[in-house]
């Protein structure tokens, strides 16, 4: 039986923190489904075909991962992929009081899929999404921070293409 992973976020953009996990939790899993959240109540950057297109480019050739999306009940989408397990990248305590609260819920909804924190690599502790837009949108350098693909798509939202 495959063992498949869900890692589920707003990818808005994906970063080499993101990336990181990715690579990482291929090691342990057969198959990984980055599944980019239709959340409404955030203001993303990029659509969410956007950022499914931008992280499909990043990781092409990467055959064991499958970019989808999703609404509603993570724990729903996560079943309907088969896949038994959430993974989810923490950087800091404040991450993880929200996710430990996050996987709780889930837990007492009473399906058998458990959540895998993985902690975040040293030289990505400080990387997010959000700092990255800043940054960019001050047209300062993130090269460090995200790949090429991701660096053009940013310049261009922010017209400094």
């Amino acid at each position: 039986m495959k063992k498949i992973a869900v890692y589920p976020g707003s990818f808005d953009p994906i970063t080499y923190g993101h990336l990181d996990i990715i690579k990482r939790g291929l090691t342990i899993f057969d198959e990984i489904v980055v599944a980019v959240a239709r959340n409404s109540q955030k203001n993303a950057l990029f659509t969410t075909e956007e950022r499914v297109e931008l992280i499909q480019d990043v990781l092409k050739g990467e055959g064991r991962v499958t970019v989808d999306t999703f609404s509603g009940l993570l724990i729903d989408y996560v079943a309907s992929r088969g896949a038994h397990v959430i993974i989810r990248g923490l950087r800091a305590i404040s991450d993880f009081e929200y996710e430990f609260q996050i996987a709780q819920m889930n837990s007492s909804i009473g399906r058998e899929i458990e959540t895998l924190f993985m902690m975040t690599s040293l030289q990505y502790g400080y990387l997010s999404s959000s700092i990255v837009k800043e940054v960019c949108s001050l047209n300062g350098d993130i090269d460090n921070f995200v790949p090429m693909e991701i660096k053009k798509a940013l310049k261009s939202k922010y017209g400094l293409a």
